[in-house]
């Protein structure tokens, strides 16, 4: 004998149960030990009420079937802005290594590694003592040469001239006595009194006192003249040899103290006290304390999209920072085919952004293209490696029905995506439950 089961709504509408309200599980007993009495009184309750078991089977397939969904109504766009993010390191606008323009010992370090400084001030000192020396006696030699020159130019003084008049007054008395002397000779001589030899002797001194005498004279001449401008020409010339190499160890000794060309912090130490350096030969690494700069490259099709002087948000060690295009370089990189942008950060970010730092630029394009927003959700896979979309379209009697449209995608971003096919605008898209329904079925929007 085979079971028979039956719903408990039934059962219960039996005229034989109706008056006894039985539950389902007493039921289930009484039929085990009722026999044949519980067949008659089913067959009984069958004949009396067979058409309302046949509609409450029709609801329950009815209610299996239909499904509720979520849908969205889409409309199109044609343009949507997107936001790309390129990639480059942090800069300072000067970095120099510093060195003496000469060789020597160094003496002093005034500055350390992490110290700021200002244009002009000292950050290292080299022995000049031998300079020092070298000047001194430089100077010495010109005050010399300064006092020779002085008496040129007021020329001779009058003690010189009054002894040079002097002796020319006393040559010419001592030449008039030899003539004197040399006529008396002569006559004497004509006269048989006096050998040649005699006469002879007279005429040598009186000539050897007439040149002694033009010399004099000259002398004189010559220190009433004054200086010769030639002459003083001549120490002026040799004096500002002096000069010159008095110049030449001053500069020397400025070039012995190490200055900073600019404003801002010592990176880098290399030298201690007493190292001998040569000439160039690098001491500190000096960066600039000024607003500190980005490099980025830009693919050389979307550099249009940046514009000169215009102001962007720059992430620099996950903090952002306000920076300002100051210029784009005009070369292409032959491996990236990028152009580097140089973006200045604000005068805040001097001391926060470390040189070498990664930096990323956020902008922000608009791209040109018609097509409808989906949520990721909706897309479901179609055929041959392309992706489609269920809608809900209205079909007879006013029944929501599944249909599946074919759809390519544009752009994703986020959790939703661009997509344009064989859907319009106005369109119910199905955004969840899009595995459990199927093409022709019909849903209910909720």
């Amino acid at each position: 004998m085979s079971k028979v089961f039956f719903k408990p709504d039934i059962i219960a509408n039996m005229p034989i149960f109706a008056a006894k309200k039985l539950n389902f599980s007493n039921l289930l007993l009484t039929v085990i030990m009722g026999g044949g009495l519980l067949l008659a009184g089913f067959m009984m309750g069958s004949q009396n009420r067979p058409q309302p078991e046949t509609q409450v089977k029709s609801n329950i397939a009815d209610s299996t079937n239909v499904l509720t969904v979520k849908t969205t109504r889409i409309t199109a766009i044609y343009r949507y802005s997107i936001q790309r993010t390129y990639t480059g390191e942090t800069t300072t606008m000067r970095e120099s290594p510093l060195g003496f323009e000469r060789g020597g010992k160094v003496v002093k370090l005034y500055m350390d590694e992490g110290d700021r400084i200002t244009k002009g001030q000292v950050i290292a000192k080299l022995d000049t003592s031998e300079l020092e020396t070298r000047k001194l006696n430089l100077e010495a030699q010109k005050s010399q040469q300064l006092a020779i020159l002085a008496e040129l130019n007021r020329g001779p003084r009058p003690e010189q001239i009054d002894a040079a008049k002097a002796q020319v007054q006393q040559l010419q008395e001592r030449l008039s006595l030899e003539v004197a002397k040399r006529e008396r000779r002569e006559y004497l001589y004509q006269e048989g009194a006096i050998s040649l030899e005699q006469l002879d002797e007279v005429s040598f001194n009186s000539n050897a006192l007439a040149a002694q005498l033009a010399e004099a004279q000259s002398r004189l001449d010559e220190l009433l003249a004054g200086t010769r401008i030639e002459k003083i020409n001549a120490q002026k010339a040799v004096i500002k040899q002096i000069e010159a190499n008095i110049d030449n160890i001053s500069l020397d000794i400025s070039k012995s103290y190490l200055k900073s060309p600019y404003s801002g912090t010592i990176a880098q130490r290399l030298i201690d006290e007493g190292t001998v350096v040569s000439t160039g030969q690098s001491m500190v690494k000096l960066v600039e304390n000024g607003k500190p700069e980005v490099r980025i490259g830009i693919p050389v099709e979307k550099i249009s999209t940046i514009k000169q002087k215009s102001q962007y948000s720059v992430l620099i060690n996950n903090k952002e920072y306000a920076a300002r295009v100051s210029t784009i370089l005009p070369e292409v990189d032959s491996a990236t085919r990028t152009q580097t942008v140089v973006l200045t950060l604000e005068s805040g970010a001097a001391f926060q952004v470390p040189k070498g730092a990664i930096a990323r630029l956020n902008v922000t394009e608009t791209i040109f293209q018609s097509g409808f927003w989906l949520p990721i959700t909706a897309l479901i896979k179609g055929d041959r490696g392309l992706w489609s979309c269920y809608g809900v379209f209205e079909g007879e009697n006013g029944k929501k029905i599944v249909e599946k449209r074919d759809i390519e995608v544009l752009y994703t971003e986020s959790n939703r995506v661009l997509v344009r096919g064989t859907i319009k605008s106005g369109d119910r898209i199905i955004t969840q439950g899009t595995q459990r329904v199927v093409p022709g079925q019909t849903v209910i929007i909720e």
